[in-house]
């Protein structure tokens, strides 16, 4: 079947709904905010998942306060929603010291920057979200923040500017990125420790249900925490997010207690399946599968087939469907790999395959 970019997008939109509306987004929302600040761990030993980083990070904040000193700047790198905030304000409380929370986006000037560093405490966190998002000039200060703890506050324009040297009290400096590859190596290398956070494990993520069960007063039981994990996508955001959503179909449709069946039928009615796929990352397979045997596709095309924007499918849809190996991006195009046909239950056709199990670029 042919298929270009011109194709009706009304038909397309049946496939699948606003982007924006999905429940395993791992960007937190304002909902999200509020419930976090109540579920989230206040120290180390609360904090569940990323063994390694939390063993090293415990001897960073153990020696500096051995020594009586500040904490290294700390970069934690990774997807949304894996507890990098979480962590910062975890090291806040293990040194004893405030925090302050910015984001890279909200400092646009190095006045910015130098008017949050001028107000700092002695010991005080700096935690600074995507932080490869801040500006040139603020990041060139940064440097200078970080290594010497001092800024030169520029007065005046042209030949008669001055620099003013500014001392700051020793501070630490705790980053937070999506985009590691973003950050210039001058600022990467000026932190003491760097972590990248992972993806979590369905054993994990069912010890961060059991565990925000609790606190909401959930009644939840182990085969309920291994269905909602399941489907939670490695991302205790989305976990909580889906137990809030089947905490309410368990007290409308049954007496309020999670079991699997429960668990399965609430997220059926949300439209999350066993993979924890939604209808944007089915729509985007079925039209890969249905309206281009399988591919190769170009991203384009692709995205009109869905009625989304080709950014959509790229940076929204796309991750979690290679991460889960039913999608694959090579030079051709985008193509469906045997998982996802078996995924929606669906047989190849003939001519995608040839005698050797491989993709027959013939179609012989």
């Amino acid at each position: 079947m042919n298929w270009d970019d011109t194709t009706d997008a009304t038909a397309a939109e049946r496939l699948v709904g606003p982007a924006e509306e999905r429940l395993v987004d791992s960007v937190a929302d304002r909902e999200d905010q509020a419930v976090e600040a109540a579920l989230r761990p206040k120290d180390l030993d609360e904090f569940i998942g990323q063994e390694k980083v939390r063993e090293q990070l415990d001897l960073v904040l153990r020696a500096a306060r051995a020594r009586g000193a500040t904490a290294d700047h700390v970069l934690l790198s990774g997807a949304p929603g894996l507890g990098k905030t979480t962590l910062s304000m975890i090291i806040a409380a293990e040194m004893g010291a405030p925090i302050r929370i910015t984001s890279g986006p909200a400092i646009q000037h190095a006045g910015d920057l130098a008017a949050i560093l001028s107000s700092l405490q002695e010991g005080e966190v700096l935690f600074l979200d995507e932080i490869h998002r801040m500006s040139r000039p603020a990041e060139e200060m940064l440097y200078m923040a970080m290594e010497d703890f001092r800024v030169d506050v520029i007065v005046g324009k042209g030949p008669g500017a001055t620099a003013i040297p500014l001392e700051l009290p020793p501070f630490t400096l705790v980053g937070a990125t999506t985009r590691a590859g973003l950050l210039p190596p001058p600022l990467r290398d000026r932190f003491g420790f760097t972590a990248h956070m992972e993806f979590y494990e369905p054993a994990e993520l069912e010890r961060v249900i059991h565990r925000s069960a609790s606190l909401l007063d959930v009644e939840i039981d182990p085969d309920g925490a291994a269905e909602i994990a399941g489907r939670s996508r490695g991302t205790p955001r989305i976990a909580n997010r889906l137990l809030r959503r089947v905490r309410d179909y368990a007290q409308v449709k049954a007496d309020g207690v999670i079991i699997r069946e429960i668990a399965a039928a609430a997220l059926q009615v949300y439209e999350v399946d066993a993979r924890g796929l939604d209808r944007l990352d089915r729509g985007v397979l079925e039209a890969l599968l249905k309206l281009f045997g399988g591919g190769p596709v170009g991203l384009s095309t692709l995205a009109v087939a869905v009625g989304e924007e080709r950014e959509t499918v790229e940076e929204v849809a796309e991750p979690f469907l290679v991460r889960e190996g039913l999608l694959a991006r090579t030079p051709r195009g985008r193509v469906a790999t045997p998982a996802a046909w078996a995924h929606l239950g669906l047989t190849p056709p003939r001519q995608a395959t040839g005698g050797n199990g491989q993709q027959d670029l013939f179609g012989a």
